[in-house]
């Protein structure tokens, strides 16, 4: 029946539980969330305890880069460059979130769905896991059902001392709220205590969780560090090479401000590749072994590896997903064992047309094996700049070809040269639409000025970087606006198969500009204008940037 408002305004009395859904829902949703980020936290701990057994998150991600279509995979890099790993883990930690208050949702009614729901998460994050060779079955589950079990926990404790509602704390003393199936009531029927006291058991408890969770994710982290790693890499003492690199004309290093350096530091080198979390390979557990269509198959430890003889050499590499002008290019010392040597030691059989190389964690990428037997330069590398690999950059080997793009050639934390065929088996890239082969292109870009920059009139210094490894560098061209190419002058060589720093002096004039630049390698061939993609086998076309003359 209606009641009359003083006022003279009917008012239908309210429906039970109204008002309440969205104040109840909240601590619930918060409660779910909690739950999930207690799981993962302590999924991350036993993992971090166990060598048997990586990051359930990662293994998540790491399935889900092995899933994406190419075109998707482009679009991140291009998108997102060397942040993409971060931007992935960070979705996948949001939809988690999510996940988990939607389940807490849930878990208002049905408890047991909630609770299905959180043993189904931590099921897909052993199944990624398990799906890794280097994860022992065990020690993912055990992560699973720690992780599990504390989310389950943790979402019945707060589910069950959530405020229900704020109307409840109004409610005069001895006054049960609630009619039958109302979450205000507890589960025996006896209405729930107070919102007050509720709220306050509440929080407790939900800073408790959050406090589990930070800890068991950020111990599990800091366990699975390279930390251990990183030590006995700063003690490993590189031999010195049989060979060396010659001496660096110091011509060859332009002094200008703002060019890229002829030798680019460890720590600024560029890192493109598909994990997600740096994989930790203990150099006293680890060994290269060659095989497949080889004749002596063998197998070399670090220290094996270490005392061969060994040459040093500069190599330009090159990301094939670098646009043209960008910066997944970069020039480095590297030392290490011919892979020629490897492979006449294990003898290559007639009709072994690929070298595969395989990574610890999965990953492959294979190139022609006439390549690896004709590059004298081609190596099994263990040092970079004159210091042990970096672990980000494959300590404790990898696979260094001049005049090839990364994701056909240099396989980081190396585990195996297979000798097999293109037709038996193909790189990650391949059937995700990239190209069989990948040889660097020509390219070239402007370091100084930088793009929309504001630049004074008068003698103004245009400067940058120019590759095409294994054909050299002979000519670089600037052009301002649509007048004539003009020859920049060259810094000194320093072997064909590194980048070469160039620079041109330039009259500016008052206005806006676009400068432009190509290269002409050492067989004649000009950089073409025409404008490609990155994909299937890597950007063309010339840099070109807009200036503004000041003046």
């Amino acid at each position: 029946m209606a009641s009359t408002r003083p006022d003279g305004v009917d008012r239908l009395p309210p429906s039970p539980g109204a008002g309440r859904p969205a104040a109840a829902r909240a601590p619930a949703a918060l409660a779910g969330l909690l739950a999930t980020a207690v799981a993962l936290g302590l999924a991350e701990l036993v993992a971090g305890l166990s060598r048997g057994t990586g990051s359930l998150v990662v293994a998540v991600g790491d399935a889900v880069v092995r899933a994406v279509p190419g075109w998707l995979e482009r679009w991140a890099i291009a998108t997102f460059g060397t942040a993409d790993k971060p931007v992935l883990l960070t979705g996948i930690l949001v939809l988690s979130a999510a996940f988990g208050a939607a389940l807490g949702l849930l878990g208002r009614r049905r408890r047991l769905l909630a609770d299905a729901g959180l043993v189904a998460f931590a099921v897909l994050g052993v199944a990624a896991a398990s799906a890794d060779a280097r994860t022992q079955t065990a020690a993912a589950v055990a992560a699973g059902v720690v992780g599990a079990a504390g989310g389950i926990a943790t979402l019945h404790v707060l589910l069950r001392t959530a405020p229900r509602t704020d109307a409840s704390a109004a409610r005069p003393e001895g006054v049960a709220g609630g009619t039958p199936g109302d979450p205000d009531l507890a589960a025996d029927g006896v209405a729930s205590p107070p919102a007050v006291l509720g709220r306050r058991s509440f929080l407790a408890l939900a800073a408790a969780a959050a406090g589990v969770a930070a800890i068991g994710a950020g111990a599990g982290r800091w366990l699975a560090s390279s930390r251990v790693v990183e030590q006995v890499r700063a003690a490993i003492r590189i031999p010195r090479p049989a060979q060396p690199a010659p001496a660096v004309d110091p011509r060859a290093a332009l002094d200008v401000p703002g060019l890229s350096p002829l030798f680019t530091p460890n720590e600024d080198f560029y890192r493109i590749d598909t994990a997600l979390t740096v994989p930790r390979v203990d150099p006293a557990d680890w060994s290269l072994e060659v095989r497949g269509m080889v004749d002596r198959p063998f197998r070399l430890t670090y220290d094996e590896l270490l005392a061969m003889p060994h040459i040093e050499t500069d190599i330009t590499l090159s990301c094939v997903s670098n646009q043209v002008g960008g910066d997944l290019v970069g020039n480095a010392r590297w030392q290490g064992v011919p892979l020629h040597v490897l492979l006449e030691r294990a003898g290559v059989r007639p009709g072994a047309t690929q070298l595969l190389g395989r990574s610890v964690d999965g990953f492959t990428a294979g190139f022609p094996t006439e390549l690896a037997l004709a590059l004298p330069q081609a190596l099994v590398a263990v040092a970079m700049n004159g210091e042990p690999l970096p672990v980000e950059h494959g300590f404790p080997a990898r696979i260094v070809v001049p005049g090839l793009y990364g994701y056909v050639s240099a396989t980081k934390w190396l585990s195996a040269i297979e000798l097999t065929t293109f037709e038996a088996e193909q790189g990650f890239w391949i059937p995700r639409g990239w190209a069989r082969e990948g040889p660097v292109k020509t390219q070239s870009r402007i370091d100084v000025p930088r793009r929309s920059a504001r630049v004074p009139a008068g003698r103004t210094v245009v400067a940058g970087v120019a590759w095409a490894p294994t054909r050299a560098i002979e000519r670089v061209e600037v052009r301002v606006d649509d007048g004539p190419w003009a020859e920049a002058q060259l810094a000194a060589a320093i072997g064909p198969d590194t980048w070469r720093q160039w620079r041109y002096d330039w009259d500016a004039t008052g206005g806006s500009h676009t400068l432009a630049v190509r290269a002409t390698d050492g067989t004649g061939e000009v950089q073409t204008a025409e404008r490609a993609p990155v994909a299937p086998d890597g950007a063309t076309g010339h840099h070109t940037i807009e200036v503004t003359v000041e003046g």
